[in-house]
């Protein structure tokens, strides 16, 4: 077993009591959502310095900043070229091929990150999920700092960036198999779509919290734009060792199948028996058959069995390609685009492409509540992901009309886009997990056994 976490054990020393099964619930539900509100943080600063790396036109900080104060600046630029005068930027991202290597390095990122989510499915079914998911987390910050220290450094090496970023992504691949997995070690089936919606959130405040931070230390010098969302994530991973219970049996309560089927099925005496009496006896019972050293990984041919599992991951591969692309893409296309005839500056897109994630909230809890009601997941993620085409269209057709119209649009599209992305990765991903353990196995790469 992985043994109880040094910050509950402490806190147990100075209460002098235990918690009950609903309060490790919450907190398992706030260490995850911590943790991966740190790992979308520290994916977020490439976004914000591209524009900087691959020079924008020179400007002026106009008068009149819309609509609150310094936050939404507007950018006036010299003359009608809009590419003809430009800031010097940061070799090897400034020449005329800039913005095709700062895709290449995203390609490279995300190649790493998803060869790596399979591995990192089959380490977490058979290591400590609490270790697996700290020594993620750490490695994360360090090679995310790394590449921000490039700048302090005067690296102007492609190949450093390049493999900087691979790495991270490696190491990015231990988030969210391991996150999935300790929920659903914890929570049952009842109302999952709606809890999980609320608890996906994490995925845009991870993108809202890196974007404010790395835009507001843009000025410094974009070195900082990744060093401060790496050092969050490396103290993310510190509160993960201290605090996170990866299962119930870590803590003293026995999960063959179902302890975490839902907190009605628990009754007081018996949580008070184990927790009072029986503890010791408990665990000495269960942990050779529930311990987390003892839980199989699961092959890729046999989770591809599980029915669902290939047309729900077809859906994630385009939902994502979408999510992927603004997450990465869309401060860089504010700052370049005339939006009611104004250009705003890096600063700016940056925060402005927050309200994305905004929207990406609402629309992740949204399609939660929805599937819950309808207990239909598949009819509800393909409603989002058809609405979410023309959503995409308006925003490209109109969306450079006003700010006000940008702003409805780009929230609009975020609902829709993150709706079923968000749906597919929680609750449609514990469920299946849950078909796997129906038929008697204990693990499911990216989602644990937990019934």
């Amino acid at each position: 077993m992985g043994g109880t976490p040094p910050g509950i054990s402490l806190i147990r020393r100075i209460r002098g009591k235990d918690w009950s099964l609903t309060t490790y619930r919450y907190v398992v539900l706030l260490i995850t959502f911590i943790a991966y509100t740190c790992y979308h943080a520290s994916r977020k600063p490439s976004s914000i310095v591209k524009s900087v790396l691959d020079p924008e036109p020179k400007k002026f900080n106009g008068a009149n900043p819309w609509p609150i104060g310094d936050v939404f600046l507007k950018r006036e630029f010299l003359g009608s070229d809009l590419h003809g005068l430009r800031d010097g930027g940061w070799a090897p991202f400034n020449g005329t091929d800039g913005t095709s290597k700062l895709g290449e390095i995203d390609v490279a990122f995300l190649a790493c990150y998803s060869l790596g989510m399979y591995v990192a499915g089959h380490l977490g079914d058979t290591l400590d999920l609490r270790l697996f998911l700290t020594s993620g987390m750490i490695g994360s910050g360090i090679f995310v700092g790394l590449f921000g220290m490039g700048y302090f450094w005067n690296i102007h090496l492609f190949w450093f960036y390049l493999v900087m970023q691979m790495v991270a992504g490696l190491f990015q691949a231990t988030g969210w198999p391991s996150v999935v997995a300790v929920i659903g070690n914890w929570f049952g089936k009842r109302k999952r779509g709606l809890i999980m919606g609320v608890w996906n959130a994490h995925t845009s405040v991870g993108n809202i919290s890196g974007a404010l931070l790395a835009a507001s230390v843009l000025e410094y010098g974009w070195g900082w734009s990744f060093i401060l969302p790496g050092a969050l994530i490396v103290l993310g991973g510190i509160i993960v060792y201290l605090f996170l219970a990866a299962y119930p049996e870590d803590v003293g309560f026995p999960c063959p199948h179902g302890l975490a089927a839902s907190a009605e099925t628990v009754p007081n005496d018996e949580e008070n028996q184990i927790r009072k009496g029986d503890l010791m006896e408990v665990e000495k019972n269960t942990s050779i058959q529930f311990s987390s050293a003892n839980r199989k990984s699961v092959g890729l041919l046999e989770a591809c069995l599980i029915p669902g599992v290939i047309p729900f991951a077809f859906c994630l591969f385009f939902s994502k390609l979408v999510a992927y692309t603004f997450l990465y893409w869309l401060p860089f296309y504010l700052s370049q685009t005339a939006i009611g005839g104004e250009y705003m500056s890096v600063k700016s897109a940056g925060n402005l492409s927050t309200l994305f994630d905004v929207g990406g909230i609402v629309g992740g809890i949204l399609a939660g509540y929805i599937s819950d009601k309808l207990e239909a997941r598949a009819t509800t993620a393909a409603s989002f992901m058809y609405a979410a085409i023309p959503a995409m269209i308006l925003y490209r057709s109109y969306g450079n009309i006003s700010k006000t119209l940008n702003i409805f649009l780009m929230m609009v599209a975020g609902l829709f886009i993150n709706g079923p992305y968000a749906l597919i990765t929680t609750a449609v991903s514990a469920d299946l997990g849950t078909q796997l353990c129906q038929r008697g196995c204990s693990g499911a790469g990216n989602s644990h056994c937990h019934y």
